[in-house]
């Protein structure tokens, strides 16, 4: 008889590696609602932070357009932004022509 394939377990934890898990946390912050409201937010760099991850998502954000940069004192960083073109844009409201719905 053929031996099964071994299979992995299911529920096997998968590690994330230092990078995606700066970058997931960055990319919640610039997400969070409250953030898009004020357009800024800061983000604190924590001792699990290693230097290489830091520089290349510091990297990344200082190479992507719209994104001011302000380095704190305290090793934070502050991201401000411009509302993009879509948000700026007028909301339309829609009016019915005729009479109402007779419900």
């Amino acid at each position: 008889m053929a031996k099964a394939k071994k299979q992995g377990n299911p529920l096997e934890r998968q590690e994330v590696s230092g990078i995606e898990r700066l970058g997931l946390r960055v990319s919640s912050m610039i997400n969070h609602p409250v953030a898009q409201i004020q357009r800024w937010v800061t983000i604190h760099r924590l001792d699990t932070d290693g230097d290489r991850e830091w520089e290349e998502v510091m990297g990344l954000l200082s190479e992507t357009d719209g994104i001011d940069m302000t380095f704190n004192d305290d090793e934070s960083v502050t991201l401000r932004w411009e509302a993009s073109a879509e948000e700026d844009r007028p909301v339309e409201v829609y009016e019915p022509v005729g009479e109402p719905a007779p419900f």
